[in-house]
């Protein structure tokens, strides 16, 4: 397999990747990870804050799901504070009402004689879709508005549309996107940061790891590969248990573990609050029918990697603001520099109008971890 870009290769400190920015430059024009559909019966609202934008997603008494821009043209207020009759969404300060698409449907104080064209009034409304349990809205080129066609909707593979996680969590992290997304294809801090009295209670024993990488659809994957039959743990999924690893923008990690007999599926996703703030979730997916039993205890031991993972966030954010420029060094941090060079592909290619293009080749790396 070839070795990729050459001059990418070796130590060096870069001020002008995203890792060395103090505020991330957030993607438009891409689905992101809203709610998990079973946090939204069927009557409610429920406010998420994306990418410094207020959505208010809806399910109608249908069971289907709409987003609106959470503020009322009128005067302002948040439509949160307002009313859902299961179709509409009434605000609560002069009972203005808008439907599904955004647009202005009522206007209370109006007399039988005024003439108000309710179709130029609007709050605005995202697109949304509800997939394999998951909530995903569209955040498209300009605030507010359309934008182009979207990319499909990300999908976990090997499972149908109407899979249901059986583990959905989520933490906020006071960092950046960037600085979140790194985390994700860090392959060197498990070691240092993901311990516990009973688990890799020291790093004394790294081992070497060769993988190897191609483009896949916004990102590039780990090649599918066989996991080490000396691991118990994976027996439970059959014989020949592989595993492949997807990353893509804006800041998805997919892991598919595949058996003879069971599979699994594994999703993080980085949801940007705002320019500083950013949620990062994890999801689960399994076909084992007896694993559910050991649900409370597996979100447990989630929510503590997770956590783990944000305490060296936190801890990171002392050190950042005098942080000039930040190191990257040889294959342990090219996914880093991968995920950067993407971030500006695609923000290159959403300012000139024309289609994205994965700038990746396969590539082989190795470290010690």
């Amino acid at each position: 397999m070839p070795t990729g870009d050459a001059p990418e290769r070796g130590t060096e400190r870069d001020a002008a990747t995203a890792m060395g920015r103090s505020r991330a430059s957030l993607l438009r024009g891409l689905w992101y990870l809203a709610a998990p559909a079973r946090d939204l019966r069927r009557g409610e609202m429920r406010p998420v804050t994306l990418l410094g934008e207020p959505v208010l997603l809806c399910r109608d008494r249908a069971g289907a799901v709409f987003a609106l821009r959470d503020v009322c043209p009128h005067r302002g207020i948040p439509l949160r504070y307002g009313r859902f009759d299961g179709e509409t969404v009434m605000c609560g300060y002069h009972g203005w009402r808008f439907d599904r698409s955004g647009g202005a449907c009522e206007i209370p104080s109006l007399l039988p004689d005024e003439k108000v064209n309710l179709s130029r009034i609007r709050c605005g409304a995202y697109r949304v879709a509800e997939r394999q349990g998951l909530i995903w809205v569209f955040m498209p080129g300009q605030a507010g508005g359309d934008g182009a066609e979207p990319p499909p909707v990300p999908e976990m593979p090997g499972l149908p549309e109407t899979a249901m996680p059986g583990i959905v969590t989520s933490m906020a992290f006071p960092c950046t996107a960037d600085h979140a997304a790194f985390g994700l294809m860090d392959p060197t801090h498990a070691a240092f940061v993901h311990t516990s009295w009973w688990w890799k209670r020291n790093a004394r024993k790294l081992r070497e790891k060769t993988k190897h990488f191609e483009p896949a659809p916004l990102g590039w994957r780990m090649v599918r590969h066989a996991l080490p039959p000396e691991n118990r743990a994976y027996r439970i999924f059959g014989e020949d248990v592989t595993t492949e690893i997807r990353y893509a923008l804006p800041g998805l990690r997919i892991e598919q573990v595949q058996g003879s007999r069971h599979s699994a599926v594994g999703l993080t996703a980085i949801t940007p609050v705002d320019a500083e703030n950013t949620r990062v979730w994890q999801i689960f997916y399994w076909t084992l029918p007896w694993l559910g039993v050991l649900k409370p205890l597996a979100l447990a031991l989630v929510r503590r990697f997770l956590d783990q993972d944000r305490q060296m966030v936190i801890k990171q954010q002392h050190g950042l603001p005098h942080a000039d420029r930040l190191m990257l060094v040889n294959d342990a941090d090219m996914q880093a520099r991968w995920f950067d060079r993407l971030s500006r592909e695609w923000e290159r290619a959403q300012a000139e109008g024309r289609a994205f293009a994965n700038p990746l080749q396969p590539q082989t790396l190795r470290w010690r971890s």
